[in-house]
């Protein structure tokens, strides 16, 4: 038995090869071989023309596109991959290539669904800064005013919570909560639940004082907005965020619900250390950090919403945009957001599954990925190596650097 791999339990992917327990990545399951042009035009219920098609690339991009996903799919070890581009002046690209499930050989979908772990924090934070905006909180107040018994909760305020410069530690990184999830997985955790497991530990510095990628943070901010908004995170989500920006297959699960179609998911971060199904675990113990499930056409949408401010006053996007320097060379974070490289948004990794959804303002263009795995690829998140790759290909002045990857 390998060490538990406390290092990224739905780690928001967000730096290249850091992690909290370095170990050797098993590689994904077996994935049966599909050509890179047979899934791309496979539509679903709903989907228009406009989201799901590829145009205008040419055929020489296209191509250049085609070789360079496969290429990192094979060597990473994805069993499936779907890619959007939309690049204003372009056109679009839409990619599914490789298999939904290993089993069966089902091929990937454009309009499948996953879970999208981290990327779940940009909704959390964005349902609290509406309730900025109405007045109903600060982001200066201290978590002491809505939640008891967070260690040194007087003196760390939402701003902290939100930038993840708290210094609380993370309860994802307490191996006894590692053994407990990963020992049975399907089993339903609650906030106050997962919450406990972090508070065993001393924080790890003062409030303000540097950056750490805590997820501790994100269930406080979720348990304030339901405080706050007087319903459970779910329905608040739906009616304050998913709702208004016009998403329709995005979802907090009360557990482990998961509609079709959806692709399955594959990860090593298991007792044994082997590759195992997730698709069915309980991703409860992620909640309002990494639990939404969601699918192209909604995160392509999502990600201008979430870039450009739509859902919030000026004022406030203003601050949510104002990031601070990260560890990580090219990364910076705000308000539940990250900018790397001129590319503005969030991505996200919890067993079985990774995403990366932004969005470049200085041109307009907006980039999703999606793959079924969280196995590490030669110590880096194939995630990561997939949006890094493309953007060389269609924004070589703007190469994606990473996401974030707590230690």
């Amino acid at each position: 038995m390998r060490r538990i791999p406390s290092r990224r339990l739905f780690a928001a992917t967000l730096l290249v090869a850091s992690v909290l327990t370095p170990m050797t990545a098993a590689p994904a399951a077996p994935a049966v071989a599909s050509p890179a042009h047979s899934a791309h035009a496979v539509t679903g219920e709903g989907y228009g023309e406009d989201d799901l098609s590829s145009a205008g690339f040419g055929p020489e991009l296209t191509a250049r596109l085609d070789r360079t996903i496969e290429d990192v799919r094979r060597k990473a070890g994805i069993p499936g991959v779907v890619v959007g581009l939309w690049m204003p002046g372009k056109g679009r690209y839409v990619r599914a290539t490789g298999v939904a499930d290993t089993r069966t050989g089902r091929p990937m979908r454009v309009d499948t669904r996953v879970r999208i772990g981290s990327e779940t924090k940009t909704f959390t934070v964005t349902a609290l800064l509406q309730l900025v905006d109405e007045g109903k909180v600060r982001l200066d107040d201290p978590i002491s005013d809505y939640v008891r018994g967070v260690p040194d909760g007087d003196d760390i305020t939402l701003r902290h919570l939100a930038e993840m410069r708290s210094g609380l530690f993370p309860y994802t990184a307490d191996p006894e909560f590692v053994h407990d999830l990963l020992s049975e997985p399907e089993r339903p955790f609650n906030p106050w639940e997962a919450l406990s497991y972090g508070y065993r530990h001393a924080n790890t510095f003062a409030p303000g004082a540097k950056f750490q990628y805590s997820n501790s943070n994100l269930l406080l901010l979720g348990l304030v907005v339901e405080k706050v908004g007087g319903q459970p995170l779910a329905e608040l989500l739906h009616q304050r965020v998913v709702r208004p920006a016009r998403l329709r297959h995005t979802f907090l699960p009360e557990g482990a619900e998961f509609p079709e179609p959806h692709a399955r998911g594959y990860t090593d971060q298991t007792l044994s250390g082997k590759v195992a199904d997730a698709t069915d675990w309980n991703p409860s113990w992620a909640w309002a950090a990494g639990g939404m499930i969601s699918d192209l056409r909604d995160l392509r949408h999502w990600a201008k919403v979430l870039a450009t401010g739509e859902l919030l006053s000026p004022a406030t996007q203003a601050q949510r945009l104002r990031t601070l320097p990260t560890p990580f060379p090219g990364t910076s974070y705000g308000l539940g957001i990250l900018k790397t490289n001129g590319w503005i948004g969030h991505n996200g990794s919890i067993p079985g599954y990774e995403t990366v959804t932004v969005y470049l303002p200085s041109q307009k263009a907006t980039m999703v990925i999606m793959i079924n795995t969280d196995s590490l690829s030669q110590g880096q998140e194939p995630s990561t190596l997939l949006a890094r790759a493309v953007t060389e290909v269609v924004t070589p002045k703007n190469v994606y650097a990473g996401g974030i990857t707590p230690r």
